[in-house]
């Protein structure tokens, strides 16, 4: 046993720390009070420029261009029709993957090493996690999705009941896959950044296979890839959002449906956000998260007690029994001809898969950000179950709502659905049989499903505003304010450009961009899984060595044997000592860094 082990090992990673401020942190420019690196920032912003002007262009049908949706429509239908096997089977290969980790040795391990500990209050980060997950889309969703698959036979799982095959296929869409994808490049993420000292950002994934080259011009590609989807996720959902939120208020106050109020709406959602960022991840994200997770709980509540509640009980548990048991077939289903499976799959299963997938850099890099101090285990069923779980409830409290309202009212809910899915949840509330007080309790249903809407929005772009500031800057966690107002303003600029442009059809255009992504993206995460798994062993032998020798020097210092432990006290304090001093000079350094921009 080397008594030196864990001396060299802290030696090793205070020198890649320097190493890292030379090589990455030294291109940043500080000029105008920022910490970019300009390479990155600077090619972003150009791009926007390009294909939000190219947006233009094409829907005013200029220089004979086709608008952009269609020529976006097409690349994506081709990605979907062609290359459907590659997100099937990836989603499958990551949800396995997960699991592995979850249940293997290699759980052990601890992000961050051995005496890292949690950030952050397991309720707070749940919150977070759900939050900056898909909290937004279950509220845009959950009543549309299972209306639609009940009216509209999927072709996978198997039922005698069409709301059990319905509410299964929707589980499906919303369960262990997209959560498998989040866990497995967060994990990574997390790993490289805390146990290898690498910058938070999706360069650092690829060291081991490109080392140093991560840290030039090939880390600033898949860095400005990650910064463009992110940005481009955000700036569609916050487009598509606002008319949801809109439709609200229409339904509240009579507002009317137009491009003008829906601007209105990001502009404001983006100052709260921007408030949000500058106050921090504790006082900020990590508040309005608990207080979604709070008011997301007392809305569903009310809807389960207002609703069909025996319905829902029902509907759940046989749903649910239906998913796990049919899970494997269905989750390796793949049309072999062409027909309404294959368009049904395209546009259901392989689309959310590509969404997914476009969206984990920012969702994973924010799970990533929150999540120091976890062992691998404890993330992985975190990240996979917990969130798994509470979708599938919510889920079975509104869509098992929506169907029962749907019967009771011949249809009409799913004409609404059809026409306008962001009206769904609205209309199902004004159609709910309250009878006592039915227009003061929907009045204040609707309120909080509004508050609800905005409150996830803006928890979107406050932790989507802090990953892109992080990528931007190198991976750095510390950076000036208002860096971070431009990003969270930028989100808000694109989003409203878009709107006022072309309306809707942007967005598409936008959104059928960034799932055209997910199909390299597929791709990259694959091959970062590999390269994880094999860090993840050597990471595992160390920590077990260190593990080892604490248990001896604590065997050592139990036992009754006579023996003399002050040159191992010594030791440990001489350590303990520079330990400190190194954390000094780094503290001294970055206020000095901060006080010079």
């Amino acid at each position: 046993m080397k008594k030196e082990s864990i001396e060299s090992i802290e030696k090793q990673e205070i020198s890649l720390e320097k190493e890292l401020e030379e090589k990455l942190y030294s291109r940043n420019t500080n000029k105008l009070g920022v910490d970019l690196n300009p390479v990155v920032s600077l090619s972003t912003i150009l791009i926007i420029v390009f294909l939000t002007c190219y947006v233009f262009i094409s829907q005013q049908g200029w220089f004979g261009l086709n608008p952009a949706i269609i020529t976006f429509n097409k690349v994506t239908s081709a990605i979907v029709e062609n290359a459907d096997w590659v997100f099937i089977l990836s989603g499958n290969f990551f949800v396995l993957l997960a699991l592995y980790l979850a249940f293997s040795r290699l759980g052990r391990i601890r992000i961050g090493g051995l005496t890292a500990k949690p950030e952050f209050t397991n309720f707070a980060w749940y919150s977070m996690l759900i939050s900056a997950g898909m909290g937004i889309g279950l509220m845009f969703w959950a009543v549309g999705e299972p209306l639609t698959h009940l009216n509209i036979t999927p072709p996978i799982y198997e039922s005698g009941d069409g709301a059990f095959r319905a509410m299964a296929s929707t589980f499906l869409h919303w369960g262990l896959h997209p959560w498998a994808i989040y866990a497995v490049l967060a994990l990574a993420l997390s790993y490289f950044a805390y146990n290898k000292k690498l910058p938070l950002s999706l360069r650092s994934i690829f060291y081991p296979l490109f080392k140093d080259k991560v840290f030039g011009h090939l880390g600033d590609v898949i860095d400005v890839i990650a910064v463009l989807a992110t940005l481009f996720g955000l700036a569609t959902s916050l487009g598509l959002g606002v008319q949801q939120i809109n439709g609200g208020m229409n339904y509240l106050f009579g507002l009317p449906i137009s491009t003008f109020f829906q601007v209105v709406l990001i502009i404001l959602i983006t100052a709260i956000a921007t408030i949000s960022i500058l106050l921090g991840i504790d006082k900020g994200v990590k508040v309005l998260s608990e207080w979604n997770m709070r008011i997301a709980a007392t809305f569903m509540i009310l809807i389960f007690l207002l609703g069909p509640t025996a319905y829902i009980i029902r509907l759940f548990s046989n749903s649910f029994g239906l998913y796990v048991s049919q899970l494997i077939p269905a989750s390796f289903y793949l049309s072999t001809e062409a027909g309404a499976a294959r368009v049904w799959q395209g546009s259901w299963t392989v689309f959310y898969l590509a969404w997914w997938i476009s969206w984990s850099p920012f969702v994973a890099m924010f799970i990533a950000r929150v999540s120091k101090g976890r062992t691998i285990r404890e993330f992985v069923l975190a990240v996979l179950i917990v969130p798994s779980m509470l979708s599938f409830v919510w889920l079975s409290v509104f869509g098992g709502t929506a169907m029962f309202v749907d019967a009771q009212s011949n249809g009409a809910l799913f004409g609404v659905v059809q026409s306008d899915y962001s009206l769904a949840l609205f209309e199902m509330i004004q159609r709910l049989d309250i009878g006592v007080l039915k227009g003061i309790i929907a009045t204040v249903l609707s309120i909080i499903a509004t508050i609800l809407v905005i409150s996830f929005f803006v928890t979107s772009s406050d932790s989507g505003s802090i990953v892109v500031n992080s990528i931007t800057s190198g991976g750095r966690l510390k950076t000036p304010a208002r860096q971070r107002v431009f990003w969270a303003g930028l989100e808000g600029f694109v989003a409203s450009l878009l709107l006022i442009i072309g309306g809707n059809e942007a967005l598409g255009a936008l959104q059928a961009a960034v799932i055209a992504t997910g199909l390299p993206f597929a791709i990259v995460i694959t091959i970062m899984s590999i390269l994880l798994l094999a860090s993840l062993q050597k990471t595992y032998s160390r920590q077990k060595r260190i593990q080892d020798e604490q248990m001896v020097m604590r065997a050592i210092e139990d036992s009754a044997l006579d023996i003399d432990m002050e040159p191992v006290y010594r030791e440990e304090r001489k350590r303990k000592e520079k330990r400190k001093r190194e954390q000094k000079r780094i503290e001294k350094e970055e206020r000095k860094r901060n006080a010079s921009i």
